[in-house]
């Protein structure tokens, strides 16, 4: 169900979400929709769609001094 919104924003500031709504090809309401989408997305757990398994995995290598040459030197290693 969709239901009315009347937001009270300085004009400028509302010419400027009509500039961007028009270049992305998107309505203003739909900005705004899209918006609090992501503060919804935003105060959801960050684990809440893991599964058992990666959940138990959560925290595993911190203290480690693991970086990206590591992984190259174990990759070269692997594919001799």
């Amino acid at each position: 169900m969709n239901t009315k919104l009347t937001l009270r924003l300085d004009d400028e500031l509302i010419r400027a979400a009509k500039r961007h709504a028009g270049s992305s090809g998107k309505s203003v309401s739909k900005l705004v929709a899209d918006y609090f989408a992501l503060i919804d997305a935003d105060s959801a757990p960050a684990d809440a769609d893991l599964t058992p398994r990666v959940r138990a995995l959560l925290g595993a290598l911190s203290g480690s001094v693991v970086d990206e040459q590591d992984y190259r030197r174990y990759l070269e290693d692997k594919h001799r």
